[in-house]
């Protein structure tokens, strides 16, 4: 490389530097202004919960923080792993909650942001390091990190499972899945997932290792495996009232409207919906059925790659979910990031380019705004069924919009690639590799 070249690489790398610490600080000054102040409360409940459980020899659905109905609700597999808490000062634990949100997070980003970067000729680490930033603001992110929750761990676990396993046939595929399903009951929609799209052998690992991992909770923890599937688990009151405002799930925004007759029967009639949504989008729907619905005959879908099942169940799962709190919808970041894949594998100038980022920014700054919090005491009457449910709309748009990328039909890794193009976009002039024809929408 000659010296001019490595001047040259040297000073982008430097406007990269720079660029990162501009975006670092206006992260830091928005996360002043936007940042709820939760104090670790979740950490906190966890840590009570394991102290009274390993040091005071009670029992650990017992457990309920001074002064609110909160105490531990996950299943006791969670519980040993969280078990270390408890011989660690608090602060210890806030520390590593923070570290374990922020790799996690580094790592989901790096898996889904790279790929982009290295179509577009971005430098890799820059792209992720900017999404990073921007993931700082994004408000199910900071509300993991202020509660100290698991979500970030969660979907790690899934997206580790679904990008690196499932996507190249490991026979370790399922794992993941299993994993965050015995710790959180809710992941086990990855379940259903693996199921519908017909990979049986990660859906037999998956169901095998959260049975594994439940009978080993069981094992060491008998009492506190039939207190939580016997009655801490059917008691919902322990989770909070669903019709607060946090609470961004089709059910919250029914119960947001005060009517228990209408909520009741809405509420089973929306989820079969979004259900159906979901498989469709996710072309699991088999053809016959199809046909016999739309009394056509339609050529065959080839499957959706792993990534985009991540991001279509991610958003079903907060969508049917009884209770899904804002934090919750850090399972909402791979559907946006799949539609800056697809807006980035648009031509330059194109009107999809501008149309697909412009609908990526508008749901970025609905998500990262704390919008829903301006109704938190009165969300009556239809602004206010509308706006304490904002979270909620969007997650429909992108389970409606997002753009779909097909599985490699040549075997090969998925989730990885460029975002499926429409046939005429597919002709590339000679060796530049330039698309020529963009006078087909990119994708559905």
């Amino acid at each position: 490389m000659s010296q001019g070249a490595i001047g040259a690489a040297r000073a982008r790398t430097g406007r990269q530097v720079a660029t990162v610490a501009v975006l670092a600080l206006v992260a830091a000054g928005l996360l002043v202004v936007l940042a709820r102040r939760n104090h670790f409360f979740d950490l906190r409940v966890y840590y009570g919960a394991l102290s009274h459980w390993v040091r005071d020899g009670g029992e650990i659905y017992d457990y309920l923080k001074a002064y609110t109905p909160y105490g531990f609700t996950y299943p006791p597999f969670a519980a040993l792993l969280m078990l270390p808490m408890a011989l660690i000062p608090l602060g210890g634990a806030q520390v590593i909650s923070v570290t374990l949100t922020v790799v996690t997070t580094g790592l989901v980003l790096w898996w889904l942001v790279a790929p982009i970067a290295r179509r577009q000729g971005w430098t890799p680490w820059f792209a992720v390091a900017v999404a990073a930033c921007l993931a700082a603001v994004f408000e199910p992110l900071r509300e993991t990190v202020s509660f100290g929750q698991v979500n970030t761990l969660l979907l790690f676990l899934v997206a580790a499972d679904l990008l690196r396993l499932v996507a190249r046939g490991s026979r370790w595929a399922g794992v993941g899945v299993g994993l965050a399903t015995a710790i959180k009951l809710t992941p086990g929609i990855f379940l259903i997932y693996l199921l519908v799209t017909r990979r049986w052998r990660a859906a037999v690992t998956a169901t095998a290792t959260a049975a594994a991992a439940t009978l080993l909770a069981a094992a060491v923890a008998p009492d506190a495996t039939r207190e939580f599937w016997f009655s801490a688990l059917p008691n919902t009151d322990r989770v909070g009232v669903l019709a607060f405002i946090s609470n961004q799930s089709l059910q919250g925004m029914l119960e947001r409207l005060g009517a228990p007759a209408l909520t009741e029967p809405l509420w089973p009639l929306l989820v079969c919906v979004v259900l159906a949504i979901w498989l469709w989008r996710l072309r699991a729907v088999p053809p016959a059925l199809v046909a016999a619905v739309t009394r056509r005959r339609r050529a065959p879908r080839r499957p959706v790659d792993a990534a985009t099942g991540l991001a279509l169940t991610g958003i079903v799962g907060g969508l049917v979910s009884p209770v899904t709190w804002v934090h919750h919808l850090v399972w909402l970041l791979p559907a946006l990031l799949l539609t800056a894949d697809r807006a980035f594998a648009a031509p330059a100038g194109s009107p999809e380019r501008r149309r697909r980022l412009a609908s990526l920014a508008v749901a970025y700054a609905v998500l990262s705004s704390g919008i829903v919090w301006i109704w938190e005491h009165n969300s009556k009457g239809p602004v206010g069924f509308v706006g304490s449910s904002a979270y909620v709309w969007v997650s429909l748009a992108l389970l409606v919009a997002m753009p779909v990328r097909e599985r490699d039909p040549s075997g090969g890794a998925e989730g990885a690639g460029v975002a499926e193009l429409g046939e005429r976009q597919r002709r590339l002039s000679g060796a530049e590799g330039q698309v020529v024809d963009a006078t087909l929408p990119v994708g559905r």
